[in-house]
């Protein structure tokens, strides 16, 4: 008789464990999330803070629509990393595009989290590696390392609001390498200047943050493309 409990209890916490393992069931689950979101608009607060550049903090409206329909408008400049914005959510949803790798487990506040690390099979994708925090009660992403070709390493933190429901964070905060990161032409002009005490600042600060604060989310609403074409 014990022989069998200790067997059936065997059992189980093998079961358990490799629910908790299994990556792509959980990123599927967060995928499945994001896929009832068909459309939105929302309006963004943008603050940046980048060594030696001084920019504003800029109001803009944000459109999204299926399945990568994105488009800004902001009469400043508006500087809206892709990478943790839309570029994640559409590489995940090409499950054939990436393997998923279980990489245990991370508090992140008071929230347990799991740590997936996946990793692109073509040899073309933009995105080298991404590791991914998911709140596995809430199938959401709370936090993002993507490494791509073009702009470096980009760090995301995402928090959560009423929108929840749809995968939508209410605030994200981007950490990034400033001397890698993609920059717009009129901000890079800036940072390729030949001052030196700038080239002894560069040095010591590498790292930028740019916090979005997303209100007034207007979910599945229907949107046409004519929004999204170029005027």
């Amino acid at each position: 008789m014990k022989a069998i409990l200790s067997f059936l209890f065997f059992v189980h916490s093998f079961a358990v464990f490799s629910q908790e393992v299994d990556a792509d069931v959980v990123i599927q689950q967060v995928v499945q999330k994001l896929n009832t979101v068909k459309d939105y608009s929302v309006e963004a607060n943008i603050k940046t803070n980048i060594p030696l550049i001084k920019i504003m903090p800029v109001n803009a409206s944000i459109y999204f629509k299926q399945k990568d329909k994105f488009k800004v408008v902001s009469k400043g400049i508006a500087i809206l990393p892709k990478q943790g914005f839309t570029d994640v959510n559409t590489f995940l949803m090409n499950k054939g595009s990436y393997m998923a790798v279980s990489s245990g487990t991370k508090t992140i506040g008071e929230i347990k989290t799991n740590l997936i690390t996946v990793i692109p099979t073509g040899e073309t994708s933009e995105i080298i590696l991404a590791k991914l925090w998911i709140d596995t009660k809430r199938d959401v992403i709370l936090r993002s390392q993507v490494t791509t070709r073009s702009s470096g390493t980009v760090i995301v933190d995402y928090t959560y609001g009423a929108e929840v429901q749809f995968g939508l964070p209410n605030q994200l905060t981007f950490t990034i390498d400033v001397k890698k990161f993609k920059m717009p032409k009129s901000v890079a002009a800036d940072l390729n200047k030949t001052d030196q005490q700038k080239k002894k600042t560069a040095d010591k600060d590498q790292k930028g943050t740019i916090v979005i604060k997303l209100t007034n989310y207007k979910v599945n609403k229907g949107i046409s493309d004519a929004v999204f074409k170029e005027k």
